[in-house]
């Protein structure tokens, strides 16, 4: 059995503690997975307003949010404005080539600014990328998803949050959200001590991030903000994992079938060649009308160069 165990790349991202486990040095997407970053936990005075990232772009991918707790505000250079709270999903598509993008604004909202009467001063959530296969013509777009299926295995709660899945009694899932790839998640809560038998598609790469608690796994313990990486194939039978946990941990499950393209990430920008992020670069920086416009004051975070040493 050969399950790694990822360390988190510790950060500030728009006055939230961050814990970044993809990109990870040395380490390829899980699937079309390419960015993973568990926000938070966070709690927020009266006098402070919690997340503010200011307007920035994105090309070649999808982000993906999960709120675990609090809501923020999603407006976007399609004109879409959208609070996202607990157990909810958005999704952002950018569109593929060079002659699309997307540009929006994230913030946290509490009840006296635009959030629900019980929004909480707080934020905790999981955030993904999905690199888009290159070779499809894909259209911007945004989707919002207040309802997903749920339901519950012995200790678990699961919630999934894209895809389809099998469960171990046979019941078969199909989430709403919309996607290019083959790929799953579902979030698992631990309603008491116990443990979880996870089904296995062939030829998906998997990851196991902790937002609470800490997991047993195949002999190996994984903490919160840690990240088990395997392959189908790293496990003894090929069509399962049995997770280990304590009540109230919780985990979000991520797994799909790689890319047939190069996946190629700097700052907010994806493609499969250096030639184009470096011309999406200089698109943003010089205010191309494919990125849009945000209703919003909020600032325009401007484009860094890539490194000299950067490989494409």
């Amino acid at each position: 059995m050969s399950i790694e165990t990822l360390e988190p790349r510790l950060a500030d991202v728009g006055g939230i503690p961050i814990a970044r486990l993809l990109p990870n040095t040395g380490k390829k997407p899980i699937g079309a997975w390419c960015f993973l970053d568990h926000a938070g936990p966070a709690e927020f005075g009266e006098d402070e307003s919690g997340m503010q990232v200011g307007r920035h772009p994105h090309t070649n991918l999808q982000t993906f949010s999960w709120m675990l707790n609090g809501e923020v505000l999603h407006k976007d250079s399609l004109g879409n404005e959208q609070v996202i709270t607990k157990n909810q999903v958005n999704v952002m598509t950018a569109g593929t080539g060079l002659t699309q993008g997307i540009s929006h604004t994230e913030q946290s909202v509490f009840p006296d600014t635009g959030g629900s009467a019980d929004a909480a001063r707080g934020l905790s959530m999981v955030q993904l990328w999905i690199a888009l296969p290159t070779d499809q013509q894909i259209e911007r777009s945004f989707h919002h998803y207040p309802e997903l299926p749920t339901w519950r295995e012995d200790s678990v709660e699961m919630i999934l949050t894209t895809g389809s899945y099998t469960s171990v009694s046979g019941e078969r899932y199909e989430a709403p959200t919309i996607q290019y790839s083959k790929m799953v998640g579902i979030d698992v809560y631990f309603v008491k001590d116990g443990e979880v038998t996870l089904n296995l598609e062939p030829g998906f790469e998997y990851g196991i991030l902790v937002t609470e608690g800490q997991i047993e796994s195949e002999g190996k313990i994984c903490e919160q903000d840690q990240l088990f990486r395997f392959h189908d194939s790293d496990v003894a039978n090929n069509k399962s994992i049995k997770l280990v946990a304590k009540k109230g941990t919780r985990v979000m499950f991520i797994g799909g079938e790689p890319l047939n393209n190069q996946v190629l990430l700097w700052w907010n920008f994806v493609a499969d060649n250096k030639e184009e992020i470096e011309q999406s670069i200089i698109d943003w920086n010089n205010g191309h009308e494919r990125f849009g416009n945000v209703d919003s004051d909020m600032k325009r975070l401007p484009a860094p160069e890539l490194p000299e040493g950067f490989k494409g």
